[in-house]
């Protein structure tokens, strides 16, 4: 891949991530115009909806489109969705429901063509240092677009409708990027037929690249958990939960920026679980947040470092340890099994937290760490054994 084509993919993935960091800004919509959360509910439904048609449409489609080009088309679709919201005026849920239903369809698509897009067009060797750099700059979009858009509605007192104005720019800017970025540095030649990654998960489920699959979701559950129900978390408390956001977003930035050539030189396997064992003690830190708030800074410490570095890591993972003719299918199984737990875990934790308490629900998090950790335990030497396996899956 070109050095000089990645400012484009880095700064489209970054205006493209704000936007998905924005949907924060549903519930202040909906008040505004005399709505209630049952309405941002329902609209994140909807993205829901979105999202999981996205990831497998670009599953699908990456044989006949380049995955960059989808990804430009993903973050005009977020775009067209805020843009919706932003002229809707509130006016019935119609209208917002197709809005949710495209930015999630976006995201989706964006989540996974964007890394599949990069994928392709790096080598083996360097694709952790690659997702790593990527990631770095996913999350400061995640993490700082709804901190900059806050500063917006509150110091520069603009309307959410106005915000949402910005935030459909941004994301029409990205679609630019990513199309030049496409353009600059031209993926695999494309072919007419379909990829059935769907058919594949027989051959993907034998071989050991399911298990970063599987461990993709246990760790998506630890992080819907700790930032869905933050508040909840702290409740009670000194702490805010405003605070854990944006050490957890400077961590993760940080780390993934300045360790991303390191990280790639150790062992990989000794490396993941050292990650998620700092990731299984940021959940443990949470039960202390009662006790001083400083627990809750060092939960998002721990939390950053751990899931947010051991992502790209068994992301990593997941592709090089994979076939060639399968690398697009376990991408988008792995990206699947992501926004289930992302999806999932809240709709089951919200029940637990409500009916069975906070130190359950911490509980059934920090099992799902460990669920994890034991996953990447068992690998032993066999880290880089995907390849020869999936070949043996086959026969």
């Amino acid at each position: 891949m070109r050095q000089s084509a990645a400012p484009y993919l880095f700064t489209g993935t970054m205006l493209a991530a704000a936007g998905y960091g924005a949907t924060f800004l549903f519930s202040a919509y909906y008040r505004a115009h005399g709505g209630s959360d049952v309405d941002t509910g329902l609209t994140l439904g909807a993205a829901m909806a979105g999202t999981f048609t996205g990831v497998p449409l670009v599953g699908w489609l990456s044989g006949r489109i380049d995955a960059a080009r989808m990804s430009a088309g993903a973050s005009a679709a977020v775009a067209l969705g805020f843009l919706l919201l932003a002229f809707a005026g509130g006016l019935g849920l119609g209208l917002p429901l197709v809005s949710g239903f495209l930015i999630g369809l976006g995201w989706g698509m964006f989540y996974i063509g964007a890394p599949m897009a990069l994928s392709e067009r790096v080598t083996d060797a360097d694709r952790g240092f690659w997702f790593t750099r990527f990631g770095a700059f996913q999350m400061a979009g995640i993490g700082g677009g709804p901190v900059i858009l806050n500063l917006v509605l509150t110091q520069m007192r603009l309307s959410v409708e106005t915000t949402f104005m910005l935030v459909g720019a941004a994301c029409l800017a990205a679609s630019v990027l990513l199309w030049i970025f496409g353009s600059m540095a031209p993926g695999a030649p494309r072919t007419a037929a379909l990829r059935p990654w769907v058919r594949d998960i027989g051959v993907i489920a034998r071989s050991a690249s399911i298990r970063p699959i599987l461990m993709v979701a246990l760790g998506a559950c630890v992080f819907s958990g700790l930032l869905t129900f933050q508040s909840s978390l702290v409740e009670g408390t000194t702490a805010t939960a405003a605070t854990f956001f944006v050490v957890y977003a400077v961590t993760v930035v940080a780390t993934r920026l300045v360790l991303a050539r390191f990280l790639a030189t150790l062992p990989q396997t000794q490396l993941t679980c050292a990650l998620l064992t700092s990731m299984s003690l940021g959940v443990v830190a949470m039960f202390g947040v009662g006790i001083h708030p400083a627990f809750q800074i060092l939960s998002a410490i721990l939390t950053g470092i751990g899931y947010g570095l051991v992502y790209t890591v068994i992301q990593t993972w997941a592709v090089n340890n994979t076939a060639p003719r399968y690398r697009h299918a376990v991408l988008t199984w792995f990206v699947m099994s992501y926004f289930v737990g992302i999806f999932g875990f809240p709709a089951v934790g919200g029940w637990v937290l409500v009916h069975l308490g906070r130190d359950v629900f911490l509980s059934i998090m920090l099992a799902a760490a460990l669920a994890e950790l034991a996953i990447a335990a068992s690998i032993g030497g066999r880290f880089n054994a995907g390849k020869s396996e999936i070949r043996r899956a086959r026969s």
